[in-house]
């Protein structure tokens, strides 16, 4: 250690100096921090886990299917919701390729330079022969997952960035970090995972396409990183096409089965650790200058629409704001936003541009189904619009949805009723596309 005179504020004529360096270790003697993000006590990129998260979604089931995934089964599989556990169950029966597989409506906007922390609950069907189970951030073409086949357990990651669908599995005996085997050299927690219980499992993810992705799951409230996806400075292209997707669980037969299997999906929750800021492109649409007459008084029309396109449905969109008018004396009107009902159109849908993922309508005549996710009123009498900031309130709760099975993206639309008939109105949408 270097000595230093307080009279002159010089270091001792010893010709060398000594200096204590401060180092800081995880509980397996790992060391942490921005220049060794080794440890779960930072993020993906070695910031100490100290930041305010920012939850970009979050799934429980208390009183039903919460309507936040869309779900494919075969005609022997089915799914259930169980009020007293608080879950929905995925249940097959023991004929080969019987399948249920649950994936959110939404796709999750990964920030280049956040660390992305995706947690699951599960309960797996005791792993058996034949029977292939998963849980993870992950699509069809992309993603990280835990994976049981057979009596297998594996963290596969899954990539289309070469125009192919590639999966590298790491099994459990191989993982980099902890294997969970119990009381042996690879599992410095000497825990033992049993895959028929209850587990929590996280993964998190320093994308910027070539980042590193780490695994694991949460054991009496710790952290336990169990293998990482290394490749920067190891690949020459991205390791996924994207950061941003859904998240998935399934369960599926690939032979004949013993007996019939059940997964338990319990909870999930995407976390933007540090924040989350909209930087991506904005755009509108709105009615022409004519407005939008609603010929019967009353009665709500779907003055604009918009929607992801068929070949954009993992895009991500956000709307932030809507702004309405009404034209005539004193005339009261009530708006709605429906998000994911029919519209009877009498024009097709028109892109809203070459380089966007959205296309709209402003001729649809009737408009039923869906879910009011707003509502309010105006009075054709005020001497300017109003305009209601989606944006401050919602932020991924508007985020455009789409069903990942078949196809079908849901319509966001903004609905008028009019307190007289053949009322005109003006209506006029703003999102946010961060997908570009």
């Amino acid at each position: 250690m270097a000595q230093f005179r307080k009279d002159t504020h010089n270091y001792l004529n010893d010709g060398k100096t000594i200096f204590e360096v401060v180092m800081l270790a995880d509980q397996y003697g790992n060391l942490v921090g921005p220049a060794n993000p080794s440890g779960v006590s930072v993020d993906a990129f070695g910031r100490s886990r100290v930041s305010t998260p920012l939850t970009l979604f979050d799934s429980s089931h208390r009183f039903k299917d919460n309507g936040l995934w869309a779900t494919s089964n075969t005609a022997t599989g089915t799914y259930v919701f169980n009020a007293n556990a608080g879950l929905v169950e995925l249940k097959i029966d023991t004929t080969s390729s019987a399948e249920v597989i649950r994936e959110t409506t939404q796709v999750f906007s990964y920030q280049p330079g956040k660390s992305l922390q995706i947690l699951n609950t599960v309960v797996m069907e005791p792993p058996k022969a034949n029977l292939r189970q998963r849980v993870g951030y992950f699509g069809a073409n992309n993603g990280i997952y835990l994976e049981a086949n057979g009596t297998n357990i594996a963290w596969v990651e899954r990539s289309f960035s070469n125009g192919s669908l590639v999966e590298t599995r790491a099994e459990q005996a191989n993982w980099n970090i902890d294997t969970l085997l119990g009381n042996v050299a690879s599992s410095p927690s000497q825990r033992t995972l049993d895959m028929s219980k209850a587990q929590i499992v996280f993964h998190d993810i320093e994308w910027l396409g070539l980042g590193t992705v780490r695994c694991g799951f949460v054991i009496d409230g710790q952290l336990i990183h169990c293998h990482s996806f290394h490749h920067a400075n190891l690949i020459d292209s991205t390791y996924m096409t994207t950061g941003s997707l859904p998240v998935r669980y399934e369960i599926k037969n690939t032979g004949t089965t013993s007996s019939n299997s059940t997964m338990k999906q319990v909870c999930t929750s995407v976390i933007s650790e540090g924040g989350y800021e909209l930087r991506g492109v904005q755009q509108a649409i709105g009615t022409p200058l004519g407005g939008y007459q609603c010929t019967a008084a009353g009665t709500y029309y779907p003055v604009v629409s918009a929607r992801l396109k068929s070949t954009a449905l993992d895009a991500i969109v956000i709307p932030t704001a809507i702004s309405l008018m009404g034209k005539g004396n004193g005339i009261d009107f009530n708006w709605k936003i429906i998000v994911g009902g029919t519209i009877t159109n009498t024009q097709p849908w028109t892109s809203a541009g070459n380089d966007t993922a959205v296309e709209y309508n402003l001729t649809a005549n009737a408009i039923s189904g869906g879910r009011t996710a707003a509502t309010g009123y105006f009075n054709s009498s005020t001497q300017s619009s109003p305009t209601i900031d989606i944006l401050k309130e919602a932020l991924f709760k508007f985020q455009f949805k789409r069903d990942p099975f078949t196809g079908v993206a849901e319509p966001f639309t903004i609905a008028i009723a009019a307190g007289s008939a053949t009322s005109n109105c003006y209506a006029a949408l703003d999102w946010e596309e961060i997908s570009r």
